[in-house]
């Protein structure tokens, strides 16, 4: 039977974080994860791999056809959740599909970052979980192999992570003009929606030296802080660690500003000319315009960043054709490579049962001349058997085919007949 690669699973575009952070598998749980998903399956999973990250969950299989109908319910079931729930954000590719997506996967393509690196090394760390589970094999290794393959290509011959594409990366660049190096720095969030996820995993790549989030509801607050080894604040707190913090991007949705000017005021003196980075991304906005003036207090607002975006447009829609490009190539050339591979057994199949013609005919031919029969007649005699045996089964189909299964085995009798020697010459 024919072995299909698929992968099936859910993202930060096809479900919440409320279903994602459900059926996410931290490291430690995802050899348990593949031997269960063996388990349940037995033979006709014959690979898999288990991809988790904050934004998506995803199952990468060499299965028999047939078994990716099965494997959400499975997912839902191991992770105690009802099906239900699940099923309605589950995506799922099968063969040249399921390869372009672990291409556009680890190309940054897929991200909610369009084009981060972080992908990549999260990709590498679930194949290594899978090769020490003892789930990958041969199709899915050289899967993997070509897609970090072609992840290298995009990165080297595209700009695809070169400019800022979303609001969140301009404040990253922004607060890097202002401070340099992040790695030093103690970045604030203010919120806990979409855009403060996505501000969250941006500035977390530049690993900052700590991370906090504040937000009206500290069960939401939490939530997102666990994802990024963050502590939590309480809005009524911030005006007495305001001045801790380099970097302070704010989201709500507040009617009113959060933080007024004599807050940030008082958090600036006691900074005492450190530079503050101030993202307002919310509308209407979270910070007091005026806040802008002060001195050493860099304010930036929705519009500041949507320029900065807009300025990379053109780059970025190049890049991502450029890319795309590479990634269609690069499939094509997989599936080519998996259709060879399909046809192997036949292939060895086929040459077993020439060689014991083959043998056959030697035997007879040994034991002819043994008896002292003349040479040229017994060799005469093998050639002529091993032709008729090596005719007998094409002349059979051919004899017993009607209709269009005759015009086609007529058509295809010239290219599987062998070329004699005078004509190669």
């Amino acid at each position: 039977m024919s072995v299909d690669v698929l992968t099936f699973g859910l993202n930060h575009v096809s479900a919440p974080v409320s279903v994602r952070e459900r059926v996410s598998f931290p490291l430690d749980v995802l050899k348990p994860a593949l031997a269960g998903l063996r388990s349940a399956f037995g033979s006709a999973v014959r690979e898999a791999a288990i991809l988790s990250t904050c934004n998506r969950t995803e199952v990468y299989c060499a299965a028999d056809p047939g078994v990716g109908a099965r494997l959400p319910a499975w997912l839902a079931e191991f992770n105690r959740l009802e099906a239900g729930i699940l099923i309605p954000h589950v995506y799922q590719y099968q063969r040249n599909d399921a390869v372009r997506h672990a291409f556009r996967v680890a190309s940054g393509l897929d991200s909610m970052v369009l084009g981060e690196p972080q992908i990549l090394g999260q990709m590498k760390s679930a194949v290594r979980a899978a090769e020490e589970a003892g789930t990958l094999g041969t199709l899915l290794h050289q899967l993997f192999q070509r897609t970090f393959s072609v992840a290298k290509e995009v990165r080297s011959q595209t700009a695809i992570g070169a400019h800022s594409v979303s609001m969140a990366a301009a404040a990253v660049r922004l607060a890097e003009r202002v401070l340099g190096d992040l790695s030093q720095a103690s970045v604030l969030f203010i919120g806990a929606g979409e855009m403060i996820e996505l501000c969250a995993t941006h500035f977390g790549a530049a690993r900052p030296r700590r991370m906090a989030v504040a937000n009206r509801t500290v069960e939401r607050a939490e939530i997102l802080a666990g994802r990024f080894d963050a502590r939590t604040l309480k809005l009524s707190e911030l005006p007495k660690h305001l001045a801790e913090y380099d970097v302070i991007a704010s989201c709500t949705a507040s009617s009113l500003p959060i933080l007024g000017l004599g807050m940030v005021e008082r958090a600036a003196r006691a900074r005492r000319h450190r530079p503050m980075v101030m993202v307002d991304l919310a509308v209407p906005r979270d910070i007091e315009a005026e806040a802008g003036r002060l001195a050493d207090v860099y304010l930036y607002t929705v519009d500041d960043l949507g320029r900065m975006v807009q300025s990379g447009a053109d780059a970025r829609r190049a890049a991502v054709v450029q890319a795309e490009a590479i990634i269609e190539t690069r499939v094509q050339n997989f599936m080519h490579w998996m259709s060879q591979r399909e046809i192997v057994p036949a292939i060895i199949d086929f040459q077993r049962s020439a060689d014991a013609l083959r043998l056959a005919e030697l035997d007879r031919a040994r034991r002819l001349l043994a008896r002292g029969e003349d040479p040229q007649a017994v060799l005469d005699q093998l050639a002529h058997g091993l032709t008729q045996k090596f005719m007998h089964g094409p002349l059979t189909a051919l004899n017993r085919s009607e209709g269009a299964e005759r015009q086609q085995l007529l058509a295809l009798l010239p290219r599987l007949t062998p070329e004699s020697g005078t004509r190669r010459r």
